[in-house]
């Protein structure tokens, strides 16, 4: 089966600094892969080039057989109705309020979808992340936490079948981070492809069926959480690598 998104010999140079070096790289379509290492490794990089957020300095993206880099119009809009990111620092627009932030999924890959049925899609949504305060108010007025949950209703509001995840549940009270797991082991019940970084081992061992080690931008190992699980040796090097 060909994978859902193909790093070819992918580089990345930000600020004279090369973070991704040469990485080649398949995510399996319907698994849940985690990216680990320590802070300043690359993964955040790393994702946001296989999201098509970032352009490669050197190398090639694909998603189902296409380079995102020169997709047409009609394929970029598909990539991304059929996507999802959450940033690490939730990305709200200062200018718009959460509503507005919420609605803008639905206005833009469900046009035909009437004020009433947005607000009732909203509503679910809101209802799924267990947020309850009013919409009307600006990311501003919001803790780090509620912005988090804010972030992850609007990557969830069109049901995207390949889901990134940067960071997703950190600075979560319990209650709201285990919500947001339970909801992405249902998408991960659905087979939905899902890609995160986490440091926390909790989860990666709860939801990760790939994990993904990598070490000064280069990808160091690729394990199934089988091995993992069969092989001491390499539990102690994930998990040390997760720091």
């Amino acid at each position: 089966m060909e994978p859902i998104i193909r790093l070819n010999n992918v580089s990345f140079t930000g600020q004279n600094i090369r973070i991704i070096r040469g990485i080649t790289l398949d995510i399996d379509e319907g698994k849940t892969t985690a990216l680990v290492g320590a802070s300043g490794c690359g993964k955040s990089t790393l994702l946001k080039l296989c999201a098509g957020l970032l352009i490669p300095t050197s190398g090639e993206v694909y998603y189902r057989g296409k380079n995102i880099s020169t997709m047409n119009r009609q394929q970029t809009m598909e990539f991304r109705r059929e996507s999802a990111f959450v940033f690490q620092d939730s990305a709200l627009w200062a200018n718009q309020t959460l509503y507005q932030s919420l609605e803008l999924p639905l206005r833009i890959h469900h046009p035909e979808l009437s004020g009433e049925q947005r607000r009732k899609h909203i509503q679910k949504i809101m209802a799924e992340v267990g947020y309850k305060r009013d919409l009307q108010t600006r990311p501003s007025a919001l803790s780090m936490g509620e912005q988090k949950l804010i972030g992850f209703a609007r990557a969830i509001m069109c049901g995207p079948t390949l889901l990134f995840l940067d960071e997703w549940i950190e600075s979560l009270d319990d209650n709201a981070a285990n919500r947001l797991v339970s909801l992405v082991k249902q998408r991960q019940l659905d087979d939905n492809t899902i890609v995160f970084i986490s440091h926390s081992p909790k989860i990666i061992k709860n939801l990760a069926q790939i994990v993904i080690v990598i070490v000064g931008g280069y990808v160091y190992l690729k394990l199934t959480a089988e091995q993992i699980r069969q092989d001491a040796d390499l539990a102690k090097l994930v998990e040390e690598g997760i720091a």
